[in-house]
């Protein structure tokens, strides 16, 4: 008789156990988020730094951005992608004997460093947000021929302190003729 008696109580308590582990609270199951979800895979070997966007003087007009990118990579990369966040679109353009054209692809050997400087290869942002404001940051992402992807952030800047700190600073004045330039004087 003591037997059915113990094998009653350990099947209550088992029972017991079942119940209340059902009642427990399941261990979260991680979730991809929205920002997890879209935030895009560093391409192996490829680093990106120094980047800026250079709002355009007048609204409504395109933006610059500016940046290097460098592969330390085994093989070639081929950048064909870009994406800046706050712009209706980005397109990726050379200057070259002082006419800008759009590229679809630009390559990068091994070893290579390629600057993203005013003329010369460097992106233009159209459409840009009215979020978008000097001082703030933004987020340029490259898109290569594999579908991985490198993002990097950019600072924002006003076009007056980019061409002083950067165009400007190294200009040499000295025999330009300024006296026939009208400054809004009447």
């Amino acid at each position: 008789m003591k037997l059915p008696r113990k094998l009653a109580f350990l099947c209550g308590a088992a029972s017991l156990a079942a119940l209340a582990a059902c009642q427990q609270p399941a261990a979260p199951v991680p979730q991809e988020t929205g920002a997890d979800a879209a935030a895009p895979d560093a391409k192996p070997g490829i680093s990106a730094s120094d980047g800026r966007l250079v709002l355009p003087v007048v609204a409504g007009r395109p933006a610059a951005v500016y940046f290097s990118v460098r592969n330390d990579g085994p093989g070639t990369a081929t950048l064909v992608g870009i994406h800046v966040a706050g712009a209706g679109k980005a397109e990726m353009h050379k200057t070259e004997g002082g006419t800008m054209s759009p590229v679809d692809s630009v390559e990068l050997a091994p070893g290579a460093v390629l600057e993203f400087a005013p003329g010369g290869y460097h992106i233009m942002a159209f459409d840009l947000a009215d979020t978008l404001k000097a001082g703030a940051a933004t987020e340029l992402t490259l898109t290569f021929s594999d579908g991985d992807k490198l993002s990097m952030p950019l600072r924002i800047e006003k076009m007056g302190n980019a061409m002083t700190d950067h165009d400007m600073a190294d200009h040499d004045m000295a025999g330009h003729d300024m006296a026939g330039m009208n400054h809004g004087e009447p």
